[in-house]
């Protein structure tokens, strides 16, 4: 990936110059059948610039009380956004009851502001790297005006299922995905849609400072992930059902395993002074994640550690 990024030919960005941001984009958006894709520093931004093609100032957004979007992005739907979030409560994370997701769907005519679009998340972070169903999706996607999808996972999810990139992408209007999580790149999410979509995510990404210059020093990272570490998802999901089942914890359905204990901050600690690094989640919960970092040696070190702690 060094040597991809230190070979990339580059171009200026925001002027449309950079062939490596270009063949990226155009690489993403056909894996999920959509017109354009749009190249970004993060999620985070991936996912506001899609809102922003949603909805208006004003408008409601829809999710669960656990997405992403209203825990880990500072507020900026509606901070940056303008933008209205209510969210579904009571269903366990990760999971997608649609009809309770569709009871709380308000629509035009009843003077209260309609629910203009909803987002939904794959694999859910907080659902401990859970995969929602594809008729589940489906379902939600005939029924609601519109669906964007956070999916800096969803290469972990397409895996998981065998559902295909492009079966996902005819779910949803938008989507925001992540090369720097499993796939093991430095920087960058793109925002994927149809090409007029782009072209509004293009200009309010250039409000928002995210026009980048020589850019495809990064996009490069990101075309050698797609090419070379998707397969390899496999290998983390595999030995996070390993190191779930060395702990006594639920299976995970990818590479995130959530572990209950009575005092996280000790546990991450104490981890640490091992050399093994996890994270408190919860006032309950460590999460602990596989990924292309982490080969069978290493698992079998987390193990010892994790065991030694948390088994006490």
């Amino acid at each position: 990936m060094r040597k991809a990024i230190a070979e990339a030919e580059v171009g200026d960005e925001v002027y449309r110059e950079d062939p490596t941001v270009a063949a990226l984009e155009e690489s993403v958006a056909a894996m999920f059948g959509h017109e354009a894709a749009l190249f970004v520093p993060s999620g985070t931004m991936a996912n506001q610039l899609a809102l922003s093609t949603l909805l208006a100032p004003g408008s409601e957004l829809l999710c669960d009380a656990d997405a992403h979007l209203v825990t880990y992005e500072g507020g900026a739907a509606a901070a940056v956004g303008g933008i209205s979030t209510r969210t579904v409560v009571g269903s366990p994370p990760g999971s997608l009851d649609v009809d309770a997701w569709l009871a709380q769907v308000r629509r035009p005519g009843y003077h209260a502001l309609p629910t203009t679009a909803l987002a939904v998340e794959n694999t859910h972070n907080r659902g401990g790297g859970s995969v929602l169903p594809l008729a589940s999706l489906r379902a939600l996607a005939d029924a609601v005006p519109a669906l964007h999808c956070d999916g800096a996972r969803i290469w972990n999810a397409s895996v998981a299922s065998g559902v295909s990139f492009a079966e996902y992408g005819a779910v949803f209007d938008t989507l925001s995905v992540c090369l720097s999580k499993g796939l093991g790149a430095p920087v960058g999410s793109l925002v994927v849609s149809t090409a007029e979509r782009i072209e509004r995510a293009r200009a309010r990404r250039q409000q928002l400072g995210g026009g980048m210059r020589q850019a495809g020093l990064l996009a490069a990272a990101g075309l050698y992930a797609l090419e070379h570490h998707l397969p390899r998802l496999a290998d983390d999901h595999a030995r996070a059902a390993r190191l779930a089942e060395a702990l006594g914890a639920g299976r995970p359905q990818t590479n995130l395993v959530l572990l209950t204990v009575p005092d996280p901050a000790a546990v991450v600690r104490e981890a640490a002074e091992h050399g093994v690094l996890v994270g408190a989640f919860g006032p309950s919960t460590v999460r602990a994640m596989t990924h292309l970092d982490v080969d069978d040696e290493g698992l079998d070190r987390a193990i010892d550690v994790l065991s030694s702690i948390v088994r006490r």
